[in-house]
Order: structure tokens, then C-alpha cells, then sequence
């Protein structure tokens, strides 16, 4: 029970991005190809929101479930590991019409080729925890 309200905002979450047409691969390729601002407009939406939530919590109004602080991790500094990160993701998903989260919305929705994809992404992280300490950083 302790955890039902996230199960409720995720729920919640997961309508939002498909009323907002997040997750149709019509508008995803309308974004890559420069044709629609609509998938700009909602990413540029959740940066400012987390950029002001994160503000937020720096200042100490948010609180853990455990009542602390919450504490924020400094990012490592870097050009190319983002930058060849963020090829990667774009390209990933270009190619399956859907980054993360949204595939999970889109298996709810019915869309049932997305366990192929989720199965794949569960076996690219699998892999990367193998392949980590190997690969530059």
C-alpha cells in the first residue's frame, strides 16, 4: 500500500502522454523530421517543469519519504560521452518510435509488438552492466 500512489501517478502519467499524443509514432516522426513543433512544445514543457521542481528541491522545500533532504548529485563533466549517449538514444528511438517510458504506455495501450522492444531494451541494459567497466567513460 505504501507504494499505491505512485502506481496512481504513473497510471495518471501514462494518460497524459497518450492524450497528448506523446507516444504516437506519427508525431514522433513528425518531430524528427522538423515538420511539428507539438513533440518540442511538450519536451521543452517537461524540461522547464524539472528545471523548476529541481530548483525547488535544491532550495529543501521537497523532502524524501524518509522526511531528508533531498540531495542532488553533481554530474560529471563531459562533451562527448552526452553527446554520443544522446546519438545513441535518438537513434534508438527513431527506430522503434518510442524512448523509454512510452513503451511501457504503449504495451498498456495494446500495442503488443512493444514487448519485442521491451525485451530488447532489457537486454541492452543487461548487457551495458556487463560491458560498463570495459567501455570509456
Amino acid at each position: 500500500m505504501k507504494f499505491i500512489k505512485y502506481l496512481f501517478v504513473g497510471i495518471f502519467f501514462g494518460i497524459v502522454l497518450v492524450k497528448s499524443e506523446a507516444v504516437s509514432w506519427f508525431r514522433i516522426y513528425e518531430m524528427f523530421r522538423f515538420q511539428s513543433f507539438h513533440m518540442y512544445g511538450i519536451i521543452g514543457t517537461a524540461i522547464a517543469t524539472g528545471v523548476l521542481f529541481l530548483q525547488i528541491s535544491k532550495k529543501g522545500h521537497i523532502k524524501t519519504m524518509q522526511g531528508a533532504d533531498l540531495y542532488v548529485p553533481k554530474k560529471d563533466k563531459g562533451f562527448t560521452r552526452y553527446i554520443i549517449g544522446g546519438i545513441i538514444f535518438g537513434l534508438g528511438w527513431a527506430l522503434v518510435g518510442a524512448c523509454p517510458g512510452p513503451m511501457y504506455i504503449l504495451l498498456g495501450t495494446g500495442v503488443w509488438s512493444m514487448l519485442i522492444v521491451i525485451a530488447a531494451a532489457i537486454a541492452g541494459t543487461f548487457l551495458y552492466g556487463i560491458l560498463k567497466n570495459k567501455l570509456p567513460h
